[in-house]
């Protein structure tokens, strides 16, 4: 059954789910808080969208285009309702397509930003995976990994673009190494705490196409209080 929902703090901005399916998650509020956005963005790239928090919440950002890809159809679906739901249909634009697929269509170079949420996980036959089709395609590597990733990225970006990721800290060499292979240099890291003396559990990274080397490591995020509330950081990227 799809509900709406508030998105996030945002009183003024809600989201379509469904239950059965992979819901928003903080990475879709820390990702849009944390790329690097200037007056001069006319067209941002959002790679497996879901049902599309991160084009939404840019949204608020930005006046650029926004382009969401999400290759489910059910939750393609969902993105759909969610931009009508805040009448941003003509900022954002919602295609139902595996982005493997239909990147050598995209015009080369024409995206200041791209930004994705991809899946966590490396994918192999003996994956200890989710028998729910929704979740293990949002969780694992099975339609789209990290090289695909910045290969579409390398052929995409605007020189000196940016590439945006929330993933796990597990995973950064592996980023890194995925950038510098499709010319794109790592400049922003951030790492994501549950609360204070917990170990870093999410990581926020930024990379620039042809950039030239330096990267800055950005204060820790901690996302919960010793009470569980929100932190006063995450609390402030949801005014």
């Amino acid at each position: 059954m799809d509900v709406k929902n508030f998105l996030f703090g945002y009183e003024h901005l809600c989201i379509v789910q469904n239950k059965d399916m992979f819901n928003v998650a903080i990475d879709s509020l820390l990702l849009p808080n944390f790329i690097t956005i200037n007056k001069k963005i006319d067209k941002i790239l959002d790679i497996g969208c879901g049902n599309a928090p991160i084009p939404i919440i840019l949204s608020t950002k930005t006046s650029a285009s926004i382009i969401g890809v999400e290759i489910q159809k059910e939750v393609y679906e969902l993105a759909l309702q969610s931009v009508e739901a805040n009448n941003l249909g003509n900022q954002i634009e919602i295609i139902h397509a595996d982005i493997n697929e239909i990147y050598s269509n995209l015009e080369n170079n024409s995206f200041d930003i791209i930004t994705c949420n991809p899946p966590f996980f490396k994918y192999s036959k003996e994956s200890n995976i989710n028998k729910n089709d929704y979740k293990t395609i949002a969780r694992h590597e099975v339609t789209l990994n990290l090289e695909q990733i910045f290969k579409i990225s390398k052929k995409l970006l605007k020189n000196n673009g940016i590439i945006g990721l929330v993933h796990r800290p597990e995973r950064l060499i592996d980023i890194i190494e995925g950038m510098r292979q499709n010319n794109i240099e790592p400049k922003k890291i951030q790492f994501i705490y549950p609360r204070k003396g917990a170990i870093a559990n999410i990581l926020l990274i930024e990379g620039r196409k042809n950039g030239n080397s330096g990267v800055k490591i950005l204060d820790p995020i901690y996302l919960n209080e010793s009470n569980g509330e929100y932190s006063e950081q995450i609390k402030k990227m949801m005014k």
